[in-house]
């Protein structure tokens, strides 16, 4: 037993002498550690303890000969691949160990010329930490990343071509693999994320972010998803800080080192996109994915990160880039949101594990899709109106507008409050843009001179199509429930049957006609009021559930307007300050604006019935939460009076006031009353 350090440490001599064995000897040296390494495998299939010799002096022999490390690397690091596929622990532990401790020795060895300028090596190198990932057991996996860590810490500012491998390393997450080696992996894609971007080749940054995307789509952990979407960000920061140098550096790139941005599917059109574009575009892209993730909170922080990007970032694409945007990124986007909306489940969501309490309007799927629903629509709003100026000049901006608002439409007239007011508030934000609004064009070289005159052209036909939804909308919104639903209603006593819109999206509808109506003034006729007329007094007609009736309703003795009642009179009040202001366009409207003033002063003494609804006066005290209350009339009859009496007295000598015996009307209507 005295002797056994004695040999031990002849034996490590032994083997420390190999790196004076000339090529084949070492190949003979190899061979036979590999076959004893064979056996020793044969044998721990039957569950025996292993003999560990031969993977030992393999890692020994392999450690002293890196000066040659192309002749031993790939028959030593192949067989211990194979040992690390071994079903008994011990043995693929060190299989995993003897291969991650030569790839970080031979990442640190000194060679000539220098690693970091030598590609062909590093892929060499990496190669079998890349080949572990094909191993399915976790331990195997967690040894993997903790090497792939230490690897970043010691030799990551020396790596260059082989970045790829590094990232197809991390990135092999599946849904096998626990809580533990998602965080693992992601805390080094973290440190890539972190300090390597300046140091990796630009072509590289592709792949970070599929990585990143990969992360933020795995259901194992969910903090590693939003984490995940805030490295996107990053990303996204540090493509707009060095611009410059990525741009270069991509054009200069071969097909090659393009081939991940390649990859990415996107339809053909008939202009070049730069490989910074693409970039952008791919990160959009992954956000857009990740929009639509079966998890409320990472569908949240991808929505709010992909619109902030575009908003803070979009200056940098071409112009025609936003041609892409729009219809590979934001449309698609949603449309899908629009699909699982429509999909998604109605039943209650009781459990969401860890003593969570959900508040009762996320307590659905739907109400959770709702959710979505609206960020990716105001989102997509804000895109327009913020960037109007580059999305104008693309030849198909009145299709990409003509969608858009299909799409409010939509939302609109959707059964859920937070998704039709919602899509409301879009459409005023789209509708808040000048005129002929200067194009600022910071790449005009792409892009073909466009006049004022086809400027005015388009305008028009957009701002006649907003007109169109808007009164889509109104009408839609507002027509009464059919009468056997009623009836159902009624006799089973369940009024959640029916879907009356509430005052506040009605006067949200009413109070974005003034925005529109600055765009459409010039070409607004008889038909188009008579269109205007009857959404108003759907509108006004509406009543107000009895639930919602003490926080809407004046008491008795106040005599006001309620604010939808407000909003109809002052879209009135609009035309009639332009008809004042000589617009004779609206000047001919005159008469029939009189009338419907008119008609709107007979509602103090007559409500409006809202279509076969049972609804109960206003001033009925104890009201059930289930009676519709017919909102008070006579402050609003009153004020559509006192508004007859007053521009009748600054028109009467209007020529058509006269012809259509507008002052007639008004007799009869005071008798009437």
């Amino acid at each position: 037993m005295a002797d056994l350090p004695v040999l031990s440490a002849m034996l490590s001599r032994l083997f420390e002498s190999s790196q004076y064995l000339d090529e084949v000897a070492l190949h003979h040296l190899i061979d036979a550690l590999c076959k004893l390494s064979s056996e020793s495998m044969e044998l721990a299939y039957t569950n025996r303890e292993p003999s560990l010799f031969a993977v030992a002096k393999l890692l020994e022999t392999g450690l002293v000969n890196l000066f040659r490390v192309d002749v031993l690397w790939r028959p030593v690091t192949n067989h211990l691949l194979e040992v690390c596929q071994h079903p008994h622990i011990r043995m693929r532990e060190w299989g995993a160990e003897a291969v991650t401790f030569l790839v970080k020795a031979a990442l640190y060895h000194k060679y000539t010329p220098s690693l970091k300028e030598n590609k062909k090596l590093q892929t060499m190198l990496l190669s079998p930490l890349q080949e572990l990932s094909s191993i399915p057991h976790p331990d195997i996996r967690q040894k993997q990343l903790d090497c792939a860590l230490q690897v970043l810490h010691s030799s990551g500012d020396i790596i260059s071509s082989g970045w790829p491998q590094l990232l197809d390393v991390i990135s092999a997450i599946n849904e096998d693999h626990g809580e533990s080696l998602i965080r693992s992996a992601f805390q080094c894609l973290q440190l890539v994320v972190a300090d390597y971007p300046p140091v990796m080749p630009c072509t590289c940054l592709q792949l970070c972010v599929d990585a990143a995307a990969k992360f933020g789509s795995q259901t194992q952990e969910l903090n590693v998803s939003l984490a995940a979407v805030g490295l996107l960000w990053n990303i996204a920061d540090h493509l707009f800080q060095n611009e410059g140098k990525i741009s270069e550096s991509l054009s200069s790139a071969t097909e090659e080192e393009l081939t991940a941005l390649n990859s990415l599917q996107i339809s053909n059109y008939d202009f070049p996109l730069l490989p910074f574009d693409r970039l952008w575009l791919s990160l959009f892209c992954r956000l857009g994915d990740l929009c639509v993730d079966s998890r409320p909170a990472v569908r949240k922080s991808a929505g709010q990160t992909l619109f902030s990007t575009l908003g803070a970032h979009g200056s940098l694409l071409q112009q025609t880039t936003w041609q892409v945007v729009l219809w590979q990124v934001l449309f698609p986007l949603l449309d899908r949101v629009r699909s699982l909306s429509g999909t998604a489940s109605t039943d209650k969501i009781t459990d969401m594990g860890g003593n969570i309490l959900i508040h009762h309007s996320r307590n659905t799927a739907q109400k959770q899709w709702a959710e979505t629903q609206v960020l990716t629509l105001s989102g997509v709003a804000r895109i327009f109106h913020t960037k109007r100026d580059a999305l104008q000049t693309l030849g198909d901006f009145p299709r990409a507008w003509a969608l858009l608002l299909e799409f409010i439409e939509s939302s609109a007239l959707s059964k859920n409050n937070e998704v039709s007011f919602s899509a409301l508030k879009s459409f005023q934000e789209i509708l808040n843009i000048s005129r002929f609004q200067d194009v600022k064009v910071s790449k005009a070289d792409l892009v073909p001179p466009i006049t004022k005159e086809l400027l005015h052209q388009s305008d028009t036909a957009l701002w006649s199509a907003a007109w169109k939804v808007w009164y889509n909308i109104g009408v839609e919104s507002t027509k009464p429930p059919p009468e056997r639903i009623i009836d159902t209603a009624h006799a089973k006593n369940d009024y959640s049957l029916l879907y009356i819109p509430a005052q506040q999206f009605l006067t949200a509808l009413i109070q974005i006609f003034p925005s529109l109506f600055q765009h459409i003034k010039e070409r607004f006729v008889a038909a188009d009021f008579q269109k205007l007329a009857t959404v108003l007094q759907n509108a006004v007609a509406v009543p107000v559930h009895g639930e919602t009736s003490p926080f809407i309703l004046p008491s008795i003795t106040e005599v006001v307007l309620s604010p939808l009642q407000d909003s109809v009179l002052q879209c009135l009040h609009i035309l009639l300050k332009e008809a004042l202001n000589d617009n004779q366009n609206i000047l001919s409207l005159m008469p029939a604006i009189f009338n419907q003033l008119l008609v709107f002063s007979t509602y103090a003494c007559n409500a409006p019935p809202y279509g076969q609804l049972r609804t109960r006066a206003f001033m009925k005290l104890k009201l059930s939460s289930t009676d519709w209350v017919t909102m008070n009339f006579v402050p609003f009859g009153e004020k559509a009076l006192e508004t007859v009496v007053s521009v009748y007295q600054q028109t009467a000598q209007q020529p058509n006031v006269i012809n259509s015996h507008v002052l007639h009307s008004i007799i009869k209507s005071l008798k009437f009353h």
